[in-house]
């Protein structure tokens, strides 16, 4: 069971509103109970824009914080306060992550994240039943208006609008080469 737990999956209840509507959306009695995937960051480490990601927050050693990869290496994105600069380009080894509820505390407020402080991907929502099903990649391409988004339609397009693409790969390993 350990080491089910610490090298494969793990069950757990996010709590807190900064992934509203994906996760704990307003209109749900209950918290949503996940299922997070370590194996995919282990030893495989493929990261992609759009994924949900657990990690350790860069600031403090509190609870593991759950946003979305908005850019990856490479990628410039055009920050939103209280970040000091304008725009970022993500450094090597780095991804910036956000939360789908604009008020959350994110990238915005720390900058990139290194990936070694992410602990897993989020693969499933188990509870409640209503919502039980995969958690399906949306993929974040720049001006992107119209087709599946994972925010309200306003807050998408400036979004996908802020980012420019650093690398053509969608799909994206710590050591591929730019």
């Amino acid at each position: 069971g350990i080491v089910f737990v610490d090298h494969f999956y793990s069950i757990r209840v996010v709590s807190g509103s900064s992934m509203q509507p994906t996760l704990n959306p307003i209109d749900s009695r209950w918290r949503d109970f996940v299922l997070f995937d370590k194996l995919s960051i282990g030893g495989y480490g493929v990261y992609r824009r759009g994924d949900i990601v657990s990690f350790k927050s860069p600031n403090n050693a509190g609870p593991l914080l759950v946003k979305r990869i908005v850019a990856l290496e490479g990628d410039v994105i055009q920050t939103m306060p209280p970040y000091p600069d304008k725009e970022v380009t993500i450094p090597t080894g780095h991804v910036w992550v956000e939360g789908d509820d604009w008020r959350s505390r994110d990238s915005n407020h720390f900058g990139p994240i290194p990936l070694a402080l992410i602990d897993a991907k989020l693969s499933w929502i188990l509870w409640p039943l209503s919502r039980l099903g995969p958690i399906d990649r949306v993929n974040i391409r720049p001006s992107q208006t119209s087709g599946q988004a994972w925010r309200p339609a306003d807050i998408w397009k400036s979004k996908s609008a802020r980012l420019k693409i650093g690398h053509l790969k969608d799909n994206w390993r710590p050591n591929d080469a730019q």
